[in-house]
């Protein structure tokens, strides 16, 4: 506690908070790990806002909650230095330069890419390679979620109900429910297995239909994207990768978007200097234009800023709660068999649009071992380069 009260922000104007922030924002290459640790080593060690200690707690508080930790953190520190108007501001720095350069992509790949044939094979091989990033980090998501076995089999439960059809709110609700209240492994599988057999029998379902190749089939509309993106940010856990099913759920599944082009988003995101959450402007912006953009924009980072703003002086609280915990572990579960009901779902269509399975088979194998052994924020950027110079090579 002497540490805590030792520390505090410096005085800074509003300006100079948004500044500070969007300094962050223009260097946030690398993902969630390397932007937590820029922001740790900048105002933790650096510049002493708050102690070790403290940044510890809020940063476990920030990992069970959904949107993107370092976006919180942000939130977060900008309201201790100037409140909640300063954590506005702070959150809007941070996340600028990411949804600037997105539009900007998204801009340029519907006016200039998306359509033309000699892009054709560079854009599959980008899927492909990128088929092979989602899935190491679904493993690295599944290592930190799935610590026993019931919680391995609430996943496979979830990814075979996704699979069938079942609304998506089923096997989240149900999982969380009962890794919260059933300690027994055979009870709760009966238990599960009957609350989504029993919703799909009773719920309006059917399988994720394979969507045309078109870029954008249909249009969208403004608030449908908002909604969109905002169910991706209340159901991002445990990474950004989290969000993906439910916002391919509401624009591939709609016909909004093709699965082709929402994995060049993904690819794209992987780049920026972001959380990968930004994926989401891309796949606005190819449904529903400008208006679009924003809207899933600000649906998918409302949780972040808010959960931060409104729940500010109790948020360290929650990682008391062992009955929360194990209801957010549960649904965690749920949503690791989501995405890789996802990823075979991508892989499907994805593998659909080429005749030579074999090497496309191999490319994403050697996607997965190149995101699975090499580490450092180059390594996306180079597997996605590398995924578009072999595509290009092999199917122009």
């Amino acid at each position: 506690m002497t540490e805590d009260k030792a520390c505090s922000p410096p005085p800074l104007s509003l300006p100079g908070l948004f500044i500070r922030f969007l300094r962050f924002g223009c260097l946030a290459f690398g993902g969630p790990v390397a932007q937590i640790a820029m922001i740790r080593q900048a105002l933790v060690e650096e510049e002493h806002w708050l102690s070790s200690q403290r940044f510890n707690r809020l940063l476990a508080v920030m990992q069970i909650l959904p949107g993107p930790e370092a976006h919180e953190l942000c939130v977060h520190m900008g309201m201790m230095a100037r409140g909640r108007l300063g954590g506005f501001l702070a959150g809007l720095g941070f996340m600028l330069p990411g949804f600037v350069l997105m539009l900007l992509c998204a801009f340029a790949y519907v006016r200039f890419v998306a359509g033309v044939g000699a892009f054709d094979g560079a854009l599959l091989g980008v899927q492909l390679a990128v088929l092979g990033v989602i899935a190491r980090a679904v493993q690295r998501i599944a290592v930190h979620i799935l610590v026993d076995r019931m919680l391995i089999l609430l996943a496979a439960i979830s990814a075979t109900a996704t699979l069938a059809g079942l609304p998506f709110w089923g096997p989240l609700l149900a999982t969380g429910l009962v890794y919260a209240c059933v300690r027994s492994l055979p009870l709760a599988g009966v238990l599960v297995i009957g609350l989504c057999v029993g919703g799909w029998l009773i719920l309006p379902h059917g399988g994720m239909p394979l969507p045309a190749e078109a870029v954008r089939a249909t249009a969208a509309g403004a608030v449908a994207l908002f909604l969109t993106g905002l169910k991706g940010g209340l159901l991002t856990f445990g990474g950004a990768y989290t969000a993906i099913p439910y916002v391919r759920h509401d624009t591939v599944g709609r016909g909004w978007i093709s699965d082709g082009a929402f994995l060049d988003g993904v690819a794209l995101a992987g780049t920026l200097p972001a959380p990968l959450v930004i994926f989401g402007t891309f796949v606005g912006y190819v449904a529903g234009g400008w208006a679009g953009a924003i809207a899933v924009t600000a649906g998918i980072f409302l949780p972040a800023f808010a959960f931060s703003m409104i729940f500010f002086e109790r948020l360290e609280a929650v990682v008391e709660n062992a009955l929360l915990h194990r209801f957010l572990d549960g649904v965690g579960a749920a949503v690791v068999g989501t995405i890789v009901a996802t990823l075979l779902q991508l892989g499907a269509s994805t593998f659909a649009r080429t005749e030579d399975w074999a090497f496309a088979i191999l490319l994403v194998g050697a996607s997965l071992f190149a995101a699975w052994r090499l580490k450092g924020k180059w390594v996306t950027p180079a597997i996605v380069a590398s995924g578009a110079a072999i595509g290009w090579a092999v199917w122009r």
